[in-house]
């Protein structure tokens, strides 16, 4: 057996595009466009608006907070809540209390094979 860490301790600050009390921790390279991260905002943490490089499915596994996508249209999300972004999305994530999400980007991704909607 062996142990890894992906928490907070152990990731990359970012401050780009205006984010604020964001740590990215590194997962996973799956292959050479799809990987795995772990994002921690910590209280008033926010993941400035930017483009994502492929679909990305952003997985909320602690805390709440708001997403937004393209043109603004914004969601609340809390533990248990997963939003799919398009390649080249603007979109943005930010927190009052703080949150810890999983994200998985990749081409193929498609969550609604397995997962159930939120509609």
């Amino acid at each position: 057996m062996e142990r890894f860490r992906f928490d907070s301790d152990v990731g990359q600050r970012i401050e780009t595009f205006g984010s604020a009390n964001f740590v990215l921790s590194h997962i996973l390279k799956i292959t050479s466009e799809s990987y795995v991260h772990c994002v921690h905002l910590g209280p008033q943490g926010k993941i400035g608006r930017h483009q994502t490089p492929a679909r990305q499915l952003f997985l909320v596994v602690q805390g709440a907070g708001l997403v937004c996508g393209e043109g603004m249209d914004c969601l609340p999300v809390r533990l248990g809540d997963a939003v799919l972004w398009e390649k080249d999305e603007q979109h943005e994530a930010s927190t009052d209390s703080g949150l810890v999400a999983i994200i998985i980007e990749g081409e193929t991704l498609d969550p609604a094979a397995r997962m159930v909607s939120a509609r």
